[in-house]
C-alpha cells in the first residue's frame, strides 16, 4: 500500500537557461509544475499563446500530411498494431529531423498542396461529368445547341418535363396557337423525366410558337454549346482524360514522398512537445534575468532531480515538505503484479488525503474472486497464455494496456487453480469426448468438489470469502484510525462492529437456518455460545451508545446510535452480494456443459466430428467471452461497493508531471533520473 510522499521543489535559475532547463524537466517527466501560489513583486508570467498556437498549427499540418501519405501510400501494420506502442527512435535521429525542420515543413506543405490540387481536379471531373450527363440526351442533334435558326426561320431547342410524342406536341401547339402557318417538331430523345425536342417556325411567328411551347412546359437547356453535341462530348471526354492523368500524376508524386513519413512523425512530435513547453512556460513567473519553477515531485526523486540540475546549470533549488492543508497529487508505487490493478482503482478514484493505497490487498482479492467466478481451468489457461504471449511479443505497448493484460494474466492463473479445484475443463468435455468417441466415460475428478453437484456448499464458501473480504476492509479502517491516533474511533467504529458481527456469526452457526443451507449441523461448546451472546449484546449496546458520541444531546446520540445499528442490514446485504460468486461460477459450468451436450448429439462420422468441432469452438468462445466480461464487471463491483464501502472514499487527484506527450514516437533517453 504505497502512495508516494510528495514534496514541493522550487528552482530559481537564470533566464538564459530557461529553454534548456524546461527541456530537461520535460524529458525527465518527474515534476508537476504548480506555481499558482507563487506571488511576489516584480514577477510576471510570459504570454506564450501565440508561440504555442504556432507550434500546434505546425503539428496539425504535419499530422494532416501524414494522413495524406497514409491514404495514398499506406503504412503496413499488423492486426495487433494497437498493442505495438510507439516506435523508439534514437535521440540523434530525432535531433537530425529537428535540424531539417524548415525543409520537412516545406515538404508537408507540398503534400497538402498536392492534395488540394487533386481535390480541385476531382471537382473538375465532377463538373465535366455533369456536363456530359446534361449533353447525353442531345447527342442525336446535328446542329450546335446555341443555334437560333436562319434569316427567315427560328429554331427552339429545349425540353418538356414529361413524356410526349411528336403528335401530342403538335396538337397542343395547334390548340394554343391555331394561327401558326407552319411548325416542324422533331423529338431528339425522351425518357421518363423529359422529352428533348427542336421546333422550327418562321421567324415572324417565333413569339407565338415560343408562347405555345411554354404553355406545354417547354424550357431551354441550362447550358448551351457552340459545337454539335457529339463534338462537344468528344471534347469533354478528352478533358476528363487529361484531368484523370493529372490526378494520377499527383497521386504518384504524393506516393513518391512516402519516405518522408518518419521525419514528418518526428517533427510532429517535436512541435507537439514544443507547444507543451510553451504551455508550461506560461505558468512560470520570471523577472528580467531570472525565472522560478515550482511544483510537486515525489520525495524519492527530489534530491536526485536537484543534484542533476545543479550539475548542469547555475541555479538554486529548495525542497520543502507540504503544508498540512495542501492537497498533494497522488502517485502510486506498487510492484509489477499489484500495479496491474491500479487501473481498476483509478476507475473508482485515487486515494484521498489521509487514505491508504489499497492496491496490493485489492490485487489479492481481485484475482482470487475473478478466478472463482470464471472457474474453468481450460478457460484460465487460454486467458493466461494469450495475455502472456501478447506481453512478451509487444514489450512497447502502452502502460495502461500492459497493466490490463497483466491483470488478466494473473486472473487466468487464478482461474486455472479454481478450475482444477472444481474439476472444470471446458465444462465436462472429457466426459463427453470419452463417452462419444471411445465408449467409456472418463471423468476428471475435482480436487475439492464440483459446484454443479453441490451448489449449496459453494454458496456457503462464497459467503465465507465475502466475510473475509469485508472484515479486511473494516480492518484497514481500523489501521487508519490507529495510524492517525484516533483510538476512540478505532474502538467505536471498528472493535464494536467486530464484536457485534463475530457474535452474530457464532450465534448463527448452530442454528437450523445455517444447517439447512450448509447441509451440516454445527454444535458449539456452551462457553462459546455464551461468548457469542456477550459479544453481540456488547457490540450492539456500544454502537447505540457511542455512534453519536459527537453530539451533546443524549436523545440525539441514542437516535444516531440506533440508526447506525440499523446498518447491520447493510452488512447482510453485502454478504449476500457474494452469492454472485456462486451464480457466475455455476453459469460458466452450466453453459459449457450445454455446449458440450449439443456437440455430443451429432453422429460419430466425419460430418459429426466436423460439427462437433465447430459447435465446440463457437460455443466455448462465446461462453468464455460472456463470462470473462461478467467476471470482470462483478469483481469490480465487489471491490467498489462492498470492499471500498468499508474504508475508502477516493477523490485524490492524479499526479500530472510535465513530460513529453508524443503521438508517434518515444525518444530514447540518455539516462534515467
Amino acid at each position: 500500500m504505497s502512495v508516494l510522499q510528495m514534496q514541493r521543489i522550487s528552482i530559481c535559475a537564470l533566464k538564459k537557461d530557461r529553454k534548456a532547463i524546461l527541456e530537461e524537466l520535460q524529458e525527465l517527466g518527474v515534476l508537476e509544475i504548480e506555481t499558482s501560489k507563487v506571488t511576489a513583486d516584480g514577477l510576471d508570467r510570459p504570454d506564450t499563446a501565440e508561440e504555442k498556437q504556432r507550434s500546434e498549427k505546425q503539428a496539425l499540418m504535419l499530422d494532416q500530411a501524414l494522413d495524406v501519405l497514409q491514404e495514398y501510400a499506406p503504412e503496413k501494420t499488423s492486426i495487433f498494431a494497437s498493442l505495438e506502442g510507439k516506435k523508439l527512435v534514437a535521440r540523434d535521429s530525432f535531433l537530425a529531423a529537428v535540424k531539417e525542420r524548415e525543409a520537412i515543413l516545406e515538404s508537408a506543405g507540398k503534400i497538402l498542396s498536392l492534395k488540394k490540387k487533386e481535390a480541385e481536379n476531382k471537382a473538375e471531373i465532377v463538373k465535366l461529368q455533369t456536363q456530359k450527363e446534361a449533353l447525353t440526351p442531345w447527342l442525336a442533334l446535328d446542329i450546335p445547341m446555341n443555334c437560333e435558326g436562319t434569316k427567315k426561320t427560328r429554331i427552339f431547342i429545349g425540353s418538356i418535363g414529361s413524356v410526349m410524342t411528336q403528335e401530342e406536341i403538335l396538337t397542343r401547339i395547334a390548340q394554343t396557337a391555331p394561327d401558326l402557318s407552319t411548325v416542324d417538331v422533331e423529338i431528339i430523345s425522351a425518357d421518363k423525366d423529359q422529352t428533348c425536342l427542336t421546333a422550327v417556325c418562321l421567324r415572324t411567328e417565333a413569339d407565338r410558337l415560343e408562347e405555345a411551347l411554354r404553355a406545354s412546359g417547354f424550357s431551354r437547356p441550362a447550358q448551351s454549346w457552340e459545337k454539335i453535341p457529339a463534338q462537344e462530348l468528344e471534347e469533354i471526354e478528352k478533358k476528363m482524360e487529361k484531368v484523370r492523368s493529372n490526378i494520377a500524376g499527383i497521386q504518384e508524386e504524393i506516393r513518391s514522398m512516402a519516405d518522408l513519413r518518419e521525419n514528418l512523425k518526428m517533427l510532429s512530435d517535436y512541435c507537439r512537445t514544443r507547444a507543451q513547453r510553451y504551455e508550461a512556460l506560461a505558468k512560470i513567473p520570471q523577472t528580467q534575468k531570472t525565472f522560478l519553477v515550482s511544483g510537486y515531485v515525489a520525495a524519492k526523486n527530489a534530491k536526485k532531480l536537484a543534484q542533476r540540475l545543479e550539475r548542469q546549470f547555475t541555479l538554486s533549488v529548495e525542497i520543502e515538505e507540504l503544508a498540512e492543508d495542501e492537497e498533494a497529487p497522488v502517485q502510486l508505487e506498487n510492484g509489477k503484479a499489484a500495479a496491474s490493478v491500479e487501473g481498476v482503482l483509478e476507475a473508482f478514484g485515487l486515494p484521498g488525503k489521509g487514505e491508504v493505497d489499497p492496491t496490493r490487498i485489492m490485487f489479492v482479492f481481485y484475482v482470487f474472486l475473478f478466478g472463482m467466478m470464471l472457474s474453468d481451468a481450460a478457460y484460465g489457461l487460454i486467458v493466461f497464455v494469450a495475455c502472456a504471449v501478447l506481453l512478451k511479443k509487444f514489450p512497447r505497448m502502452s502502460e495502461s494496456m500492459a497493466k490490463s493484460l497483466r491483470m488478466f494474466m494473473y486472473c487466468g492463473i487464478s482461474t486455472i487453480v479454481w478450475g482444477v479445484l472444481f474439476g472444470g475443463y471446458f465444462g465436462n468435455i472429457v466426459d463427453i469426448v470419452s463417452e462419444k468417441f471411445f465408449g467409456v466415460t472418463v471423468t476428471v475428478p475435482a480436487v475439492w468438489f464440483m459446484p454443479l453437484n453441490d451448489p449449496m456448499k459453494l454458496l456457503v464458501f462464497s459467503m465465507l470469502f465475502g466475510l473475509i473480504h469485508l472484515f479486511t476492509g473494516l480492518g484497514i479502517k481500523g489501521y487508519m484510525c490507529l495510524r492517525d491516533k484516533r483510538y476512540m474511533d478505532f474502538f467505536c467504529d471498528v472493535v464494536l462492529w467486530y464484536c457485534l458481527l463475530v457474535g452474530l456469526i457464532l450465534m448463527l452457526l448452530p442454528s437450523s437456518i445455517f444447517a439447512s443451507i450448509a447441509q451440516a449441523h454445527i454444535v458449539l461448546p456452551e462457553p462459546v455460545n455464551l461468548l457469542a451472546k456477550v459479544l453481540a449484546i456488547a457490540g450492539a449496546a456500544g454502537i447505540v451508545l457511542m455512534s453519536g458520541r459527537g453530539r451533546k444531546n443524549p436523545a440525539l446520540r441514542l437516535a444516531l446510535g440506533a440508526y447506525d445499528l440499523y446498518n447491520i442490514t447493510g452488512w447482510l446485504s453485502d454478504v449476500l452480494s457474494y452469492s454472485r460468486l456462486l451464480a457466475l461460477g455455476l453459469a460458466t459450468g452450466v453453459i459449457a456443459s450445454v455446449v458440450n451436450q449439443m456437440a455430443g448429439m451429432l453422429g460419430n462420422g466425419i460430418i459429426g466430428i466436423i460439427g462437433f468441432i465447430l459447435i465446440f469452438i463457437v460455443g466455448h468462445t462465446l461462453n468464455l467471452g460472456i463470462n470473462l466480461l461478467g467476471a470482470y464487471v462483478h469483481t469490480n463491483r465487489l471491490q467498489f461497493v462492498e470492499f471500498f464501502g468499508k474504508f475508502y472514499d477516493g477523490g485524490g487527484r492524479a499526479f500530472a508531471p510535465f513530460h513529453s506527450d508524443t503521438k508517434y514516437m518515444d525518444i530514447m533517453k540518455e539516462e534515467e533520473l
